[in-house]
């Protein structure tokens, strides 16, 4: 009698990244190399941990520094504006020298949480925005209940001169979607995507090309299900990449390969440090 076949193992699936996470946060503080560890074994080989004031520049730093795989960016969050002091546009291109910075931000405008500082946090935008251009690294963009403005301001410094730019967990509305993809912008999914009320933002998803699209925790903000309502981590990335993939009708390993070539294509320093480790 023969014994029954063994069945043809799966092939891994391709490595993911993170785009967009807070690895420095005191959420982390207590379990950070596990956290990064998690996110390895997930698949998720690569991380940008967002700096988002002065004052954690070397916190963040030493994490991308003794991690292989983790790059950073800094900029100073909109949300801070109105208690940090301005940032410039020196301070930027010096920062932005580190050999694993590796975008600019993240900036933006956030009227829903702090609407009082509108005014200072336009100038903050356009600050970001000229560093980006000078610098040559893309813009990472937190856009909450201000996309009129956002995307007024966007554009006016995109056609000045060009710049490359990720709206990072986006969640905005189709308008402003249609916008920033006309300038030749990203759109990044985070666990807002993957919730399930979150149709119409599927829906703008859905619309979008393929190769506009990056995926992110936020961590430790937004974990996507079945985690929602805990604190999010990397590795979760994982969740919300099966529900884009679900968006775009690909399989979950298409779908991953996808959003790393993107990411390599928009940051460029990250693909360049990657290829010579």
């Amino acid at each position: 009698m023969m014994s029954p076949a063994t069945p043809p193992s799966l092939p891994p699936l391709p490595d993911l990244v993170d785009s967009h996470c807070h690895l420095d946060f005191p959420d982390f503080d207590a379990e950070r190399d596990a956290v990064i560890a998690r996110a390895q074994a997930a698949g998720v080989t690569r991380m940008v941990s967002i700096c988002t004031r002065k004052s954690a520049i070397p916190k963040v730093r030493g994490i991308a520094e003794a991690h292989e795989g983790i790059f950073w960016a800094y900029g100073l969050h909109p949300m801070s504006v109105g208690q940090e002091a301005p940032v410039t546009l020196d301070e930027l291109i010096e920062v932005a020298r580190h050999p694993k910075l590796v975008a600019i931000g993240e900036t933006g405008l956030d009227y829903h949480y702090t609407p009082d500082s509108a005014e200072a946090q336009k100038q903050s935008l356009r600050i970001h925005i000229e560093a980006a251009q000078e610098t040559g690294l893309p813009l990472v963009i937190h856009a909450r209940a201000a996309d009129a403005d956002m995307e007024t301001i966007l554009a006016e410094g995109h056609a000045r001169k060009p710049y490359a730019c990720v709206m990072h967990c986006f969640s905005s509305g189709p308008r402003l979607a249609e916008a920033a993809l006309e300038m030749g912008f990203y759109l990044s999914m985070s666990g807002i995507a993957a919730f399930p009320k979150s149709q119409d933002l599927r829906d703008i998803f859905a619309r979008a090309p393929l190769d506009r699209i990056l995926v992110e925790t936020d961590s430790p903000y937004l974990a996507p299900p079945p985690f929602r309502g805990r604190r999010n981590e990397p590795a979760y990335v994982a969740h919300t990449a099966r529900a884009g993939a679900q968006v775009f009708g690909l399989t979950e390993a298409e779908f991953r390969a996808a959003t790393s070539a993107n990411f390599d294509r928009l940051f460029r320093k990250a693909a360049r440090a990657t290829k010579a480790a």
